[in-house]
Order: C-alpha cells, then structure tokens, then sequence
C-alpha cells in the first residue's frame, strides 16, 4: 500500500499515535498512583464495580437462558445466571465484607500459582527458568504474607493489585509511545 501526501504523525503498533500512547500511559499511571494513595478506597471502589459486573452478566446469562433453542440446557444456564447474580449483588452490598472473603481466595490462587510456576520452572531450566522459579516464590511469599495478614489484608489487597497493576500498565504505555515517538 503507497501513501501519498505528507505523514501528519508516526502510528505507534496499536493504531495510536505516540502522543495518544504516552497520554494513555500518563493517565493509567495517575489512576494507578490515586489507588495506591487510598487502597482501602480503591478496593471497595473494584469489589462494587466487579459486583455490578456480574449482576449484569447473570441478568444477561438468565434471559439467554430462555431464548436457547433447547430446553436440555436451560437449567444449568437458569443455575450460573443466578449465581452471578447473587455473587454480584452480594458484592454490591457489602463490599468490604465480600474483599475480604476474596482476598482469601486470591491469597490461595497465589500461592497454587506459584507453586506450579516452580514445578514448571525445574522442568524447563533452560527456557528462563531461573526467571520463572523467581516469580513462582514470589507469588507464594505474597500469597502467604496476604493470608497471614488476613483478614485485615481484604481491605487494602485488591486496592493495592489494581493501583500497581495501572501503573505498570501505564509505564508500558509511555515507554512504547516514546519508542514510536523515536522511530
């Protein structure tokens, strides 16, 4: 494909220009930093959001269930759109109450995860595994420390995972746009 006529700006590789990429990056990184400021807030802020997720998600999962072109299925359906539904409207209504109970189960995915990732890293030294031994013992340290902490760690946990999440993300998004900027 030619292009003709003058370049107004460099495209970075998701479609945006480098401007709208380091923008990006700025604003997820400012979000990230305001989480960071008041996890506690941050946490409820995500367990209600979360919670109006799946109340829609369950709404959406109970209507399908009646357009399905067969009955043999609309049980099981009618049982997970409920249970979306209950699980989101008890994240709406307590939300502190309900972080707390999933911090426990974010703690224990951590350190299965972690676990797993050793394994993984003994059967595949050679492809980084150093690396991946390093972020295994990681994620069981953190999952231990979350429940040794716990339950108090299920007010700031979830707040603290999204606010660093932002502003590495961020970060990653200044970094590519400064590189499209250069090229």
């Amino acid at each position: 494909m030619t292009r003709t006529g003058p370049a107004s700006h460099q495209v970075g590789m998701w479609g945006t220009s480098w401007w709208q990429s380091i923008l990006l990056g700025i604003i997820f990184m400012l979000a990230g930093l305001f989480m960071l400021r008041n996890a506690v807030l941050a946490t409820v802020v995500s367990a209600i959001a979360f919670g109006v997720a799946l109340l829609i998600a369950g709404g959406f999962e109970i209507a399908q269930a009646f357009w399905a072109p067969h009955w043999s299925g609309v049980f099981w359906r009618l049982l997970v759109g409920a249970l979306y539904a209950i699980g989101g409207a008890v994240l709406v209504a307590d939300p502190l109450a309900a972080s707390v109970l999933l911090t426990l189960v974010f703690a224990a995915a951590l350190v299965a995860s972690g676990i797993m990732r050793i394994a993984l890293a003994v059967a595949h030294w050679d492809r980084f595994g150093w690396l991946l031994l390093a972020s295994g013992i990681i994620g069981v340290i953190a999952g231990l420390v979350i429940v040794f902490k716990w339950p108090l760690s299920g007010l700031w946990v979830f707040g603290l995972v999204v606010g660093l999440d932002l502003l590495f993300h961020g970060a990653w998004w200044v970094a590519s746009g400064w590189t499209a900027r250069e090229s």
